[in-house]
């Protein structure tokens, strides 16, 4: 049986995976409680006692403005650990299959970003993230780097969708940032596209059937982040979510600084994964619309 590692497992996109690849094998998962990314030699130590034939990496360092002060620790998880995995893998013959994000664009296009488009990270999370997939491909031949954007999930403790519900049902009025576009990505689908990407395997434990390389995988369609938050708001209050807001508040990225910048423009092409796993991505508003569905009856029980 094909034994796969997988870190981050108790993340929200970490526990979606959980439950997608255990069909594909025995499913090992670690977080920073039994593996601590930031350390070098113990990542080497559990891969050496594991010798997994898959590894899945869903860790990452993702505070995104606390990395501009804490760049060392981002450094560490989301740059040096990928390519420790990388070496191990290389040397046992595994697969690695490594999460990474939009944010290595600078957000200056209007159209999707392709994997082959120039990357320029603006912040310490980006550049970091960017590092950590040059890594791989310099070292690992069996590797998959899947570029995501905007997960959420219900399984996770704390995403744009959750703290949309939170004020809603705290304040009457929110103010959202509507300048910045992306594609709004639920962990469950993103999760089922990596155990297909996986499934579509050769039978050798650790090699690839599919081309190695770069993907783009994010739900269909492009919002704001204020068009996501009405949505949010409209699909929560059919489902009979306890809402106080009256108004949802339209802002300039300016009228919100934050630490780090952000891309203004993150919409990624799905093209290349779509003709991998033979269909499109879910748009963003059904994704959003099944997690809510979800997590309206976990709050319900």
């Amino acid at each position: 049986m094909r034994r796969i590692l997988l870190t981050g497992c108790t993340g929200q996109l970490g526990q979606e995976l959980q439950r997608t690849l255990a069909p594909l094998g025995k499913v090992i998962g670690v977080d920073r409680s039994t593996v601590d990314l930031s350390q070098e030699t113990t990542i080497r130590q559990r891969l050496v006692e594991i010798k997994p034939d898959v590894i899945v990496n869903a860790a990452a360092y993702t505070a995104v403005d606390k990395a501009e002060t804490e760049t060392e620790l981002a450094q560490a998880i989301n740059a040096t650990a990928p390519k420790v995995m990388a070496e191990e893998a290389q040397r046992l013959g595994a697969t690695l299959i490594h999460v990474s994000t939009d944010y290595v664009f600078d957000g200056g296009k209007n159209t999707p970003y392709t994997e082959d488009d120039v990357t320029n990270p603006l912040g310490v999370y980006g550049r970091t993230k960017l590092e950590g997939e040059e890594g791989i491909r310099q070292t690992c031949t069996n590797h998959l780097i899947l570029r995501t954007a905007w997960v959420y999930g219900s399984l996770g403790k704390v995403n744009f969708v959750k703290t949309m519900l939170r004020l809603f049902a705290e304040r009457e009025e929110v103010r959202v940032v509507a300048d910045q576009v992306g594609s709004p990505t639920w962990a469950a689908d993103l999760a089922q596209a990596i155990a297909t990407l996986l499934s579509q395997t050769n039978q050798e434990p650790g090699q690839l059937s599919i081309p190695t390389g770069t993907y783009h995988y994010t739900n269909s369609g492009v919002a704001s982040w204020y068009d996501f938050a009405v949505a949010i708001f409209e699909e929560a209050k059919l489902l009979g979510f306890p809402l106080k807001v009256q108004r949802i508040v339209p802002i300039a990225t300016a009228d919100y600084p934050t630490p780090a910048q952000r891309p203004a423009y993150s919409v990624l092409s799905g093209k290349k994964i779509s003709a991998v796993l033979g269909s499109h991505p879910p748009h963003w508003r059904q994704a959003l619309r099944q997690m809510l569905v979800e997590l309206y009856s976990h709050t319900r029980h």
